[in-house]
């Protein structure tokens, strides 16, 4: 069994906005103003790390705007590292070019040095280093002029022939689209729904059957590690909103083929005009919270009425921003049995009799094959 050691990075939902492009949203949780900054600053980070390898899962720009799809395609080309990306929903919100969002079919060609070849379709693989092949989906597809977040029948088709043809022992994915559920009950509720691919199911079968353990996620905004049947999802939060994160990783195997994945995660503190940076961004999503919690209080299966409701929300000003940094705790000692047991059940995982953070520094023994 080979012996292999190397380190990569991952910055997600970027959500580049160059000056002239951003838009004031009164209930936008993205400070996209920090974004370019916020990048350079990471980009001269990694530059001293001896990084292998960037991977971007998607949301590279505000809203698919031309001018900062060129502008990320050129910083990234110019990193001295290789860099991959996909896109996500808000880099295709289009299908046609219309005058401000680039055409869906537009994308790759931003990307070419960031995985993307001569072809002009949205999902590519590579072998990346000597025995790391790295496939990258496009989780976004156009039905019936509504955006969603799903595989269509030809990628699942292209993927088990990448697949089956594979000889590298490590593959790894990257789409935008959550494929296991990071939130409780993700998949069945309205607002965490929109965050997971349509066909998980499939995907993860489809994965496992395989060997492949690693998939690397984004669209949610939060920092957080699942497992589910031998495959793990890690999704990283957004550069662009608290706690402003992105993670340094480091795979290794020994020669007698055990196999770790080391995940640790770094925080953009302060950009200039920006200082204090994450006090700033915590703020700005408890400003915007009122309406997501109200429905979270509102809606299935809490369904408090709203005079309930608004007496229990000033305590979930923070709720949001304390998911997105993971491994949180919460003591909602003082709320009714129901609504404590619901919200507590966002905190960090129970397993063995014992709290597991895992979302931002740990370690991961992956199986061999």
């Amino acid at each position: 069994m080979n012996a292999f050691d190397f380190r990569f990075a991952i910055i997600s939902d970027p959500h580049i906005a160059v000056p002239q492009t951003i838009q004031n949203h009164k209930q936008r949780f993205h400070l996209v103003e920090v974004s370019i900054p916020a990048l350079e600053q990471i980009a001269d980070h990694l530059s001293r790390e001896n990084i292998d390898f960037l991977l971007l899962p998607g949301d590279l720009t505000q809203h698919g705007e031309p001018e900062n799809h060129a502008w990320l395609g050129k910083k990234l080309a110019a990193l001295p590292f290789p860099t991959y990306v996909i896109p996500g929903n808000h880099d295709v919100p289009v299908w046609q070019r219309d005058g401000y969002s680039i055409g869906f079919s537009e994308f790759p060609s931003y990307y070419r040095y960031c995985g993307y070849g001569g072809e002009n379709r949205l999902y590519y693989t590579q072998q990346i280093l000597p025995g790391v092949r790295l496939i990258g989906l496009n989780s976004n597809i156009f039905h019936q002029d509504k955006q969603l977040g799903c595989l269509d029948g030809e990628q699942m088709e292209w993927l088990e022939g990448v697949l089956a043809e594979a000889t590298e022992p490590l593959v790894m994915v990257m789409v935008h689209h959550n494929v296991i559920e990071h939130l409780p009950n993700q998949a069945q509720h309205p607002l965490g729904r929109r965050y997971m691919l349509d066909n998980a199911p499939e995907l993860r079968q489809l994965l496992r059957r395989y060997g492949v353990q690693l998939v690397f996620t984004g669209h949610l905004h939060v920092q957080d590690v699942a497992y589910q049947d031998g495959l793990y999802d890690i999704t990283t939060g957004s550069l662009v909103s608290y706690p402003h994160p992105y993670r340094i990783c480091r795979f290794r195997q020994d020669e007698r083929g055990q196999r770790s994945l080391q995940v640790e995660s770094y925080h953009i503190q302060s950009v200039a005009g920006w200082e204090n940076l994450p006090d700033i961004s915590r703020e700005w999503i408890g400003d915007r919270s009122h309406p997501f919690m109200m429905r979270l209080l509102t809606d299935h299966p809490l369904k408090f009425p709203e005079t309930e409701a608004e007496r229990l929300v000033p305590d979930l000003r923070y709720f949001w921003a304390h998911i997105c940094q993971g491994d949180s705790l919460f003591d909602f000692s003082h709320f009714p049995p129901q609504a404590r047991r619901y919200f507590e059940n966002f905190g960090a995982i129970a397993a063995e009799g014992h709290l597991e953070f895992i979302d931002n520094h740990a370690v991961f023994l992956l199986e061999s094959f």
